[in-house]
């Protein structure tokens, strides 16, 4: 199984109009977050599309680029490219990039968004979510596997028999659908034989076997070989030397952050009590010491037979040292562990994958 990570480059909004020094110091420390993963043998390194103040990254191909640069092994993707109000050859041709940069190791990761700023920002219809994302999916597909393409659709302009340039290192890009456990999206990405990563932010993991379940059925149904289907499960994380620590450290920026978006949303505030639940064996949060954040991944494997996990670890605002700390944990203690087991489990017979 992959471990990896993945960020909304969370920060404090500037309010200023100019000299956006503390976005230029959030993504200083991001791409030292991205170079630390690497360096500690995570396998994957994603980040998020926003266009809010609390976020530092509209545009993940510049900084993937960027880490492509100064990074060796780790995946590059985005976590998510907000496919419906993008234009997918300016996406395509942007990770194509970011593949020749890295030498092979860029991923898309696309999804409709869990925010809706960008669609009046470029122009595009809320009403029309639904069927902007899969015309966009569809071209997104055909532009990955072919040199010259020939478009027509409803909203992107139509060409002929066009080139697409530059091609990537890969053969094709992987190109992955996120999903917050609606059951379109699970449909949709076996029906099109893609990977799915689904995103546990509340509730209990077991709630959502029902949803993988359904992703891997309608593979098989749909003649997909289910063999090489992949599938991720993407958590908020974090790992600290001790689990009262992990928890002490995480609450105040989680909770905030959570309440922040809760407002918008009508969900009710985030206690102290809900926080500890949610870190309990059962629960969605994986916070805690290394041990268990082991446990509770490799309890997540089981349910799911995932073949990647992302940890998101820089919910709210986060001081980067404790971060880098986390990182430090998680892919020099917790990673090596949890391939360990898994490669144990797997020699033994007790898993398959």
């Amino acid at each position: 199984m992959e471990l990896g990570l993945y960020t909304f480059a969370d920060m404090q909004p500037e309010n200023v109009s100019g000299n956006a020094m503390k976005t230029h110091q959030r993504i200083r420390e991001l791409i030292e977050e991205i170079k630390l993963a690497d360096e500690t043998g995570l396998d994957v390194f994603g980040i998020g599309e926003h266009h809010r103040p609390e976020y530092s990254v509209s545009a993940p191909a510049v900084i993937l680029a960027a880490a492509a640069a100064i990074t060796k092994n780790i995946k590059l993707s985005s976590a998510v490219t907000v496919l419906s109000s993008d234009d997918p050859v300016r996406v395509f041709q942007a990770f194509a990039t970011i593949d020749q940069i890295s030498g092979g190791r860029a991923e898309i990761m696309v999804g409709r968004g869990s925010f809706i700023e960008s669609f009046p920002l470029f122009g595009y219809d809320l009403r029309d979510y639904d069927t902007l994302f899969a015309e966009k999916l569809d071209l997104l597909m055909k532009l990955n596997r072919n040199e010259k393409v020939t478009w027509n659709g409803h909203h992107r302009p139509s060409f002929t028999e066009l080139g697409i340039y530059p091609r990537p290192y890969q053969n094709s890009i992987p190109i992955w659908i996120a999903a917050g456990g609606t059951p379109a999206s699970a449909i949709r990405a076996a029906k099109l034989g893609l990977p799915l990563a689904l995103a546990i932010i509340g509730g209990m993991p077991e709630q959502f076997v029902s949803f993988i379940d359904l992703y891997r059925r309608t593979a098989e149904e749909s003649g997909q070989d289910i063999t090489k289907l992949q599938t991720g499960i993407n958590s908020h994380v974090y790992v600290a030397d001790n689990s009262d620590q992990a928890a002490d450290e995480f609450f105040p920026s989680y909770s905030k952050m959570m309440n922040r978006i809760g407002e918008e949303r009508g969900w009710p505030k985030l206690t102290r009590t809900q926080f500890d639940f949610s870190r309990s064996p059962k629960g969605s949060l994986v916070v805690g010491n290394p041990k268990e954040v082991i446990d509770k991944i490799l309890n997540e494997h089981e349910l799911f037979g995932n073949t990647r996990f992302l940890a998101q670890m820089s919910v709210g605002l986060m001081p980067h040292d404790k971060i880098m700390r986390s990182i430090e944990l998680f892919g020099t203690v917790v990673a090596p562990e949890v391939r360990k087991e898994i490669k144990r489990r797997r020699k033994a017979g007790i898993i398959t994958e």
